[in-house]
């Protein structure tokens, strides 16, 4: 019997798990890909919003030769953090199911079953693409994530999106050769996008390197074009590859078999304490980007790393030894 189990390697189960080990708790993060799999994946150039102190866990120092750490560096940071502290960790095993009875949950895997005490969801939302819903949408020249520009040099690329990610993609391709088009639902490139960012983007635009469609949406793909809607009808447009990068989902079909309530409407905010982070589940505990439902935007490691110790102090007062 575990006294704790954690769903997801990322940097905010890596935080839960530092804590574990101050209190001596049997525990166990259980990791369906790489440590830190949804950093993994991000682009290789991918450089943080935040500054590498506000990424720290554990205050554990983060040194970075940049004011803003990169993709690499961070990969790095969290790897010597697990590795340093021997964190008790189980990579590219999948939960497949959660049930709880008797006041104990039990967990099982495609690789074996477990039975814990308490839960802890750090399971991120990089996994689960919003798709778009559309014919073609199947074809293998369309992707829902990007890793780097090379590939897409002398080739027409549509990059879906007006995000942080879907900018970065349009411009490295931009200027490794790619034919970039630009489709976004909205009517301008997204506030949130970095802000040493976005002038350039929208200067690309505005000279015509980057063409961009606003107030667009993608309506078929097919394997050498691509139509979509926009102000000015429809049109359709040579396309080798499609850049979808629509954002992403937490899996909800643990909280679903569980029993925590999500509210209502297009948000799915799960329920739970904000002070202990336990859901309506007895013992089953919320930490990092899941909290948010579908508003992914809104959690991240630099405000979320807190969840661990409120999750630690809350478990502390209720664990029976």
């Amino acid at each position: 019997m575990k006294d704790v189990i954690i769903i997801g390697g990322g940097p905010i189960g890596i935080a839960c798990a530092l804590e574990c080990k101050k209190h001596n708790w049997n525990y166990l993060i259980i990791e369906k890909g790489a440590l830190t799999n949804s950093l993994f994946n991000y682009p290789k150039n991918m450089t943080f919003f935040s500054t590498s102190e506000k990424l720290e866990i554990d205050n554990i120092p983060f040194i970075s030769k940049n004011p803003k750490p990169n993709r690499d560096e961070a990969l790095e940071y969290y790897r010597r953090v697990a590795t340093t502290n021997d964190i008790n960790i189980n990579l590219f095993e999948t939960v497949e199911t959660i049930s709880k009875e008797n006041n104990h949950f039990t967990v099982t895997t495609d690789k074996n079953t477990y039975n814990s005490k308490k839960i802890v969801l750090a399971t991120g939302f990089y996994d689960i693409p919003n798709l778009l819903n559309v014919p073609g949408e199947d074809l293998p020249k369309v992707t829902h994530y990007y890793k780097e520009a090379h590939p897409y040099a002398m080739q027409h690329i549509v990059v879906v999106g007006a995000s942080n990610s879907s900018v970065d993609a349009a411009l490295e391709i931009y200027r490794k050769g790619g034919n970039v088009t630009m489709i976004i639902r909205g009517d301008a490139v997204g506030e949130r996008v970095k802000y040493w960012v976005r002038p350039d983007i929208i200067n690309r635009i505005e000279e015509g390197s980057i063409k961009a469609y606003f107030n667009a949406e993608i309506t078929e793909i097919k394997d050498n074009e691509l139509s979509f809607t926009s102000p000015e009808g429809v049109k359709t447009i040579p396309n080798d590859f499609v850049i979808a990068l629509t954002g992403y989902m937490p899996n909800f079909d643990l909280l679903d078999q569980l029993g925590v309530n999500l509210s209502n409407d297009d948000k799915k905010l799960p329920t739970y304490n904000k002070d202990t982070m336990e859901t309506n589940i007895e013992g089953l505990y919320l930490a990092g980007v899941i909290c948010g439902g579908m508003e992914t935007h809104k959690w991240f490691i630099e405000n979320s790393r807190i969840h661990a110790k409120q999750i630690a102090t809350h478990i502390a007062s209720t664990l029976v030894e």
